[in-house]
């Protein structure tokens, strides 16, 4: 059997419903430092990342509440587990002290099979967020 070819070629997007737009908005530009592409009524752009032949990698929040047959966020019905970042080894401890100056709780975890150090933090919204970083000395 022939090997398929790889077509993926990175994340372009992660979208969120949130039910306040604008306390989400807030905490992915203030705590997590996400870079404002553009703010609509009822959307947000952020740019995550330099992503794939001009499509960059972003994250979106939705507020759908005025959509026709919208009943809201049912945590118990998302499958999301968590949303993930990638960040500099260096920036790991000056990241969680920063949050953690902001007010919120920092979780860590070391993930010794690959090699990874990870912040977690919650979101206004319950959404586990993630900072995470390589470091070869784990």
């Amino acid at each position: 059997m022939p090997s398929k070819q790889r077509i993926i070629k990175g994340l372009a997007e992660i979208a969120l419903r949130v039910n306040d737009l604008d306390k989400m908005t807030r905490f992915y530009e203030e705590v997590i430092g996400l870079e404002l592409l553009e703010s609509f009524e009822k959307t947000v752009f952020f740019r995550i990342a330099e992503g794939v032949e001009g499509h960059m990698q972003v994250l979106a929040l939705f507020d759908r509440s005025g959509t026709k047959g919208y009943t809201g966020i049912d945590s118990k019905k998302s499958t999301i587990d968590h949303i993930a970042f990638g960040i500099s080894k260096l920036d790991y401890e000056p990241e969680k002290k920063r949050i953690e100056a902001l007010g919120y709780e920092v979780r860590t975890a070391y993930h010794e099979w690959v090699k990874w150090r990870s912040l977690y933090v919650t979101d206004p919204e319950g959404n586990t967020v993630e900072m995470v970083c390589y470091d070869a000395s784990l």
